[in-house]
């Protein structure tokens, strides 16, 4: 039986990563795939969106490095409050992109400490298998500081949804490739389609570029339907502006890409 064929549920109940396991569960019992990608420049209004969208969300996507008014006690700890209030995951859309040791020290130090309050981060495979092997060390490492009390995720950028990417063939071949090689840390990929499975793995696919009224932003982006992308075999869908572009109220469209989002599910795992 193909996990495309499977309900969260089942999945979750077998998967052996933890952070995936929590997200396919939060998703089954919230029914809701839907993930709320807040790239906005203020805490206040990261604060408002995450606040107005947590309850049709599963997750909430960051860009923490362009919030300009950024601190961690006002930006970070409000919104993981949040997220225990509305029960959403967080993932900062980091990607990771350098050698191991300096993409330890971006994970762990700095001025954001990502790992510290990000559920999910994901990384670019182009520097090669360090990458995960220094993204996995600060994770262990604050993991372990923690007590074990929590656990931290990564995703794999497989695929892009711009215009002109260059995540494809055997960039996308070597991606799944290194991410099947660490599937203690690694759950999935951002990509557009399915990716290849081996037998008892899952590999959750996470989508960007999704829309319902709009076809791309004059920048690259294109944009697919919920149900051609929630079809083709992505778990999770990506939206961003859909939900709160210029005219538009957040809580009325967390709502109809909730419900478009669950129906398409629905209609893949049931039909």
């Amino acid at each position: 039986m193909s996990n495309i064929t499977k309900t969260y549920e089942e999945r979750a109940a077998v998967h052996k990563s933890h952070t995936a396991k929590r997200l396919l569960t939060l998703m089954a019992e919230k029914k809701t795939n839907l993930c709320a990608s807040l790239d906005v420049t203020t805490t206040a209004e990261l604060l408002r969106l995450a606040d107005i969208l947590g309850p049709y969300i599963s997750l909430v996507k960051t860009h923490i490095d362009i919030v300009s008014d950024f601190s961690y006690e006002g930006t970070i700890v409000p919104l993981v409050e949040l997220s225990k209030k509305h029960n959403f995951l967080i993932f900062e859309d980091r990607k990771f992109a350098d050698i191991g040791s300096t993409v330890k020290a971006q994970y762990s130090s700095g001025v954001y400490k990502i790992v510290q309050w990000a559920d999910i981060t994901n990384a670019h495979s182009v520097p090669g298998e360090g990458i995960i092997s220094g993204l996995r060390e600060a994770a262990h490492e604050y993991i372990e500081a923690n007590g074990n009390k929590t656990d931290r995720g990564l995703i794999m950028l497989a695929e892009l949804s711009s215009k002109g990417s260059l995540a494809v063939g055997e960039y996308t071949a070597q991606t799944v490739a290194m991410a099947r090689r660490n599937l203690d840390f690694v759950f999935g990929f951002i990509a557009q389609n399915r990716m290849e499975e081996g037998e008892g793995e899952d590999l959750l696919i996470l989508t960007p570029g999704v829309g319902l009224d709009d076809k791309g932003d004059g920048l690259g982006q294109q944009y697919r339907t919920v149900d051609t992308v929630i079809k083709g075999g992505s778990d999770v869908i990506i939206v961003g502006r859909g939900l709160f572009g210029k005219g538009r109220d957040p809580q009325a469209e967390g709502k109809r890409y909730r419900d478009a989002g669950w129906a398409a599910y629905e209609a893949r795992v049931f039909k």
